[in-house]
């Protein structure tokens, strides 16, 4: 998994503009709303990736906070610590395990992951990871496609995802990274069990559709007494 990032991580950026028509920048301030963070919080995203979703969280924790960026695939950091100066507020990016933070309980006023939970290895470990390092009363918050039910987004979803999105990673020189995608997604629980999901490690949980039910956006809330 880390090998298959680290090799798509030039032109991650891009493809991930043109399987979107560039609508992940406006899912990711969704997101980063959802947070509900302000100036001067302190601020982790997991899985970040080449670090836009922490690049959105900047801009609501400036002036005064801090956001870390921590991923595995040292070749996304290495792309996302590229964007740092433009950060509104001071962002570090660094190599970290999902399913073992390096922080202390209760360090972060909220915890982000987008587009990342899939590639959890054990997602209910990632979660409360996730949940553990954010402080009571602090945001989980995960971004993530999912399987929408209804034609003719259905429809349109299955076309997209099984076949032309495949078709474009051949075309950008990695086919296998691009077929993982559409099955990824396929293999993810649906909102609601993530839902449940995220209330079993401790969190109170609500969640939106969006984009005809092809995005989710989760968002959790710690409670008290809960590691």
């Amino acid at each position: 998994m880390r090998a298959m990032f680290d090799r798509i991580a030039g032109f991650y950026d891009v493809m991930n503009s043109v399987m979107t028509a560039g609508l992940h920048h406006s899912w990711r301030r969704r997101a980063a709303d959802l947070a509900q963070v302000g100036p001067g919080d302190r601020v982790l995203d997991v899985a970040t990736g080449t670090g836009d979703l922490a690049l959105e969280l900047s801009r609501r924790v400036a002036p005064g906070g801090e956001v870390i960026g921590s991923d595995f695939a040292e070749e996304m950091l290495t792309r996302a610590r590229a964007k740092a100066p433009a950060a509104a507020a001071p962002i570090t990016f660094e190599w970290g395990n999902a399913l073992g933070l390096p922080y202390a309980d209760g360090e972060f006023a909220a915890a982000t992951v987008g587009f990342g939970t899939r590639n959890f290895a054990d997602l209910d470990q990632g979660l409360r990871e996730m949940a553990r390092v954010v402080r009571p009363g602090g945001r989980v918050v995960v971004l993530e496609i999912t399987t929408p039910t209804k034609p003719p987004v259905s429809t349109f979803y299955r076309l997209w995802f099984d076949h032309a999105v495949p078709l474009i990673g051949r075309l950008a020189g990695d086919s296998d990274a691009y077929s993982y995608l559409p099955n990824s997604v396929k293999r993810f629980p649906a909102p609601r069990e993530l839902a449940a999901c995220m209330d079993a490690c401790g969190l109170d949980v609500h969640y939106v559709l969006t984009a005809g039910g092809i995005i989710a956006l989760h968002v959790g809330t710690r409670r008290a007494g809960n590691a």
